[in-house]
């Protein structure tokens, strides 16, 4: 790159240090947005693994892009102002993308969609969109249970995303049960299994739509147990043992298995031949 490009490149990072920053600690603090680390350095493999092919692409400055890199500017401005740190993420994306496009033209930008679109899963949902959500599926996650419970012999009486045990005690449904957790650290990976796995549209679609039931049926199986174990065992007995802490691995990983095996269930239907 020429000197004028390496400035610009420089100045774009260390004006969205701060971004950074605030993202990490979103990482931090929550649960299932611990996998935020990892999303750039897979964006970044990606990018690389592509590195021959994008090399054999125009490259030529296109000032359209100088209107995206405003934009995302524009959000960034909006999202310190603001203390919004979805609105930053989604600025350090939008810049990125509206650089490549300035630098490079829409040729590369295009050949780098996916690695720079990867990296919306490193920018968390705001709360304002996802707390109705959460509650929504904890009401799902808790009747399901119920009904299953009860049909298998179990007496419980559901009071929103509390189960009422026949001895008196209750099991609160929490967020980590609901299935938020699940989705929202699963659909990274269904995305880039699609995007290596598969070559057809509708199959990639396929799998990633895959992951919101994969995940709400693993966390309904993961509240069924507990609850029986409440049953037999008290619920301080079901849900402060190191069995129900691994849970959480153990539905993630039960999640990544389902995936692998929609991918396995899709490659057993005839793909449409390639085109010359």
């Amino acid at each position: 790159m020429r000197p004028l490009e390496w400035c610009l490149v420089v100045l774009v990072v260390v004006a969205f240090g701060p971004a950074v920053a605030a993202l990490a600690g979103v990482w931090l603090e929550r649960d299932y947005y611990s996998h935020g680390f990892l999303v750039p350095l897979v964006s970044g493999f990606v990018a690389w693994l592509e590195r021959d092919a994008r090399s054999q692409l125009r490259a030529a400055r296109d000032f359209r892009g100088a209107a995206l890199l405003g934009l995302g500017l524009a959000l960034y401005a909006a999202g310190l102002g603001f203390g919004d740190v979805s609105l930053q993420g989604l600025a350090l994306v939008t810049s990125l993308a509206g650089s490549v496009w300035l630098l490079r033209g829409p040729t590369r930008l295009r050949a780098l969609a996916f690695p720079i679109g990867f990296l919306l899963f490193a920018v968390p949902v705001p709360d304002a969109w996802l707390a109705p959500v959460i509650v929504r599926l904890q009401l799902f996650v808790s009747a399901g249970a119920v009904t299953i419970l009860q049909a298998v012999g179990i007496e419980v009486v559901r009071d929103g995303n509390i189960l009422q045990l026949a001895g008196g005690e209750s099991l609160f449904v929490a967020e980590a049960c609901s299935g938020v957790t699940s989705i929202v650290t699963l659909a990274p990976l269904g995305v880039l299994f699609a995007r290596f796995s598969e070559r057809e549209a509708w199959r990639r679609a396929v799998l990633v739509a895959s992951v919101v039931p994969i995940a709400m049926l693993g966390n309904l199986l993961r509240v069924v147990l507990t609850t029986v174990a409440a049953d037999r065992m008290g619920v301080a007995a079901a849900t402060a043992s190191a069995l129900h802490e691994s849970a959480g691995l153990a539905v993630y990983v039960g999640g990544c298995l389902a995936l692998v095996g929609v991918g396995w269930l899709l490659g057993r239907v005839p793909q449409a031949a390639p085109a010359p």
